[in-house]
């Protein structure tokens, strides 16, 4: 339980990190971007049923997190994230950021792809090399391997120490399931377009020459630069965990919106 318990923090980690600032740009858009979706409140607690089973404190869970994920996965990712200090209050802080349409870069530097950021130019236009989206394939890869729904039930199971870390911020009187929620929605409501993606210089870096996508958060924005292909699978395993935890399809996007 505590291995499968690690793991739901490291996915939502992951995912979190994907939305990291870099100077690659954003996806253009074909169409008018509609404003971010945000998460109807709700009463209703998410996640399965908890087990029954006591908690170390907040303060002492980051070594039997990190060697109960040791011994699950060696996947480069994992381990990266390993380095961070503080996993339970990370992951809350990281969400608690995407929920607020913001990229936790200063969170999870561990976690920033190494290969650099490519440019192509067509005659006197410059656009994104699309080899550039390799460098999140491993990303996109980590987030596919978690089970929903055993997530989902232990989520549940560490919400008495997501909730201490998340009262630290200053929300005594909010639940993360809530914010938790918001960023699942957000991120799944992210449209996502095919097409190749057109550069102007801003700077010492690039900003899409199309601009119709700044109605969108930060963090939505980030979550485009990994690419189509890595951004829909992302998207498709964040739609089935926010099913397993409760969240009601209705306040999920159809499937079809996101393109």
């Amino acid at each position: 339980m505590w291995i499968a318990a690690a793991l739901l923090i490291l996915a939502l980690a992951v995912l979190a990190y994907v939305l990291i600032k870099v100077r690659t740009p954003q996806r253009a858009a074909t169409a008018p971007i509609a404003a971010p979706v945000k998460a109807p409140e709700s009463t209703k607690p998410l996640g399965g049923e908890a087990s029954p089973m006591t908690l170390p404190p907040l303060d002492q869970s980051d070594a039997l997190v990190a060697d109960l994920v040791r011994k699950l996965s060696s996947h480069p990712q994992v381990v990266a994230w390993l380095t961070t200090s503080g996993l339970i209050r990370n992951f809350v802080v990281v969400v608690s950021n995407i929920a607020e349409g913001k990229t936790p870069a200063k969170l999870l530097q561990p976690l920033r792809p190494s290969a650099p950021f490519l440019v192509v130019q067509r005659n006197s236009d410059i656009y994104l090399d699309e080899r550039s989206y390799q460098r999140y394939r491993p990303l996109a890869q980590a987030v596919v391997s978690i089970d929903a729904a055993g997530s989902a039930s232990l989520y549940s199971t560490l919400k008495p120490r997501i909730e201490e870390a998340y009262r630290e911020l200053g929300e005594p009187d909010a639940t993360f399931d809530r914010t938790l929620e918001r960023a699942i929605v957000s991120l799944v409501s992210t449209p996502v377009r095919e097409g190749r993606t057109r550069l102007r210089m801003q700077g010492i870096g690039y900003a899409l020459a199309d601009t119709r996508e700044d109605r969108l958060t930060g963090a939505q924005k980030q979550l485009l630069r990994m690419g189509p292909d890595n951004a829909l699978v992302v998207q498709a395993k964040l739609r089935e965990i926010a099913m397993a935890l409760g969240i009601p399809s209705s306040r999920l996007p159809p499937k079809d919106d996101a393109r």
